[in-house]
């Protein structure tokens, strides 16, 4: 019964995709659909020493066995306290179930991969596409368990990107994917697809109030997806750039009431102990003023309004230009403080399991 139902999935990807206003070409959805045939599997992970259990979903990456997967779908515990499950067991659509191996977990990025052995299973890797070039009303669909019914498949468009999110590991993640899919619990580490089956992103959360499913979803995307599995294979760690700052948006109207000689960058509004940022001597303003609503903003402190060169705007944050860079890089910041605008020599440490400024 099971590998009927999921070999309906083929065509009705093909087609729900074209009922969603796709306009690629079908025949290439539904040979990407074929071949994602009993790719999803389960990951139930007996969580921490308690007995607990979780479900979830994933895809396959390789027919070595590598599995892909979110962090806290095989992990317990937040932020600096989470621990990897004892047990992760994989479940196939043709009713294989093995034990899997957790390679590594990437809990910034809420990215696990995962290893099993391929020996007896005939495993077909999905396709990794790009999240370069996402467009707003783009079709997906996403595949995952919701409430532990397997293998199914909702469709929707991409509603938002580069939201910021903060992952259920409890780290920010600034660049997430919003869709309108159906993710809902069970959904976690399942793909968000693009109309020829490509990956996407990795369903990561719903945005709910009631719990259940209310059209906001989040996902990781594939590009930073990807540079975490790298790491993963490699060290069985990622590693992040640290500079220390916690910062908001700042922009022309702020600005002009802040007496700032910038219409972008980030404003600084926090400076971890002992940091990379402390060390160049940036600061927080001393005064504080409230502004269009917002209480606390400090005065006559640092704005950050280029890394290496590169400005910031309202699509380039700092935390894009300073994550993706390895601990013990050095970078320029160009920072303004009222009309004075100087350039700051920063080593980057790295990112810790911890709370407080990035």
């Amino acid at each position: 019964m099971r590998r009927s139902a999921l070999a309906l999935l083929a065509p009705l990807l093909a087609l729900a995709l074209a009922a969603a206003g796709c306009g690629a070409d079908e025949s290439g959805s539904s040979a990407a659909a074929e071949e994602s045939n009993a790719l999803f599997g389960d990951g139930q992970a007996p969580l921490g020493g308690d007995g607990g259990s979780g479900l979830g979903s994933g895809f396959v990456l390789d027919d070595q066995g590598r599995i892909a997967t979110n962090a806290h779908v095989v992990s317990s515990g937040l932020g600096g306290g989470l621990e990897p499950a004892e047990e992760v067991y994989v479940e196939f659509a043709d009713g294989n179930r093995v034990a899997a191996r957790i390679v590594g977990t990437d809990p910034f990025a809420d990215v696990a991969l995962l290893e099993i052995d391929p020996a007896g299973l005939s495993l077909t890797a999905l396709e990794l596409g790009s999240s370069e070039q996402l467009s707003v009303g783009q079709p997906v669909a996403a595949i995952g368990s919701p409430f532990g019914e397997r293998q199914s498949l909702s469709v929707g468009v991409i509603s938002a990107v580069d939201r910021d999110i903060q992952s259920l590991t409890r780290f920010q993640i600034g660049d997430a994917i919003q869709t309108d899919a159906a993710i809902n619990q069970g959904n976690s580490g399942g793909p968000l697809l693009d109309a020829r089956g490509r990956v996407l992103g990795i369903n990561a959360q719903i945005r709910s109030t009631s719990g259940g499913g209310v059209g906001v979803g989040f996902a990781i995307p594939v590009d930073t997806v990807q540079r975490s599995l790298q790491q993963l294979r490699e060290d069985g760690t990622v590693s992040y750039g640290f500079l220390g700052v916690s910062s908001q948006d700042l922009y022309p109207q702020l600005a002009d009431h802040l007496g700032v000689d910038a219409e972008a960058g980030a404003l600084v509004v926090g400076v971890a102990d002992g940091s990379p940022a402390e060390e160049a001597g940036l600061e927080v303003g001393d005064e504080t003023t409230e502004f269009q609503g917002q209480r606390d903003i400090p005065e006559d402190g640092d704005v950050i309004v280029a890394v290496d060169g590169e400005e910031l705007d309202g699509d380039t944050g700092l935390a894009d230009l300073i994550e993706g860079r390895e601990p013990g890089a050095e970078v320029e910041l160009t920072v303004v403080r009222g009309d004075e605008r100087r350039d700051v020599d920063v080593t980057l440490d790295a990112r810790e399991l911890r709370s407080g400024p990035g």
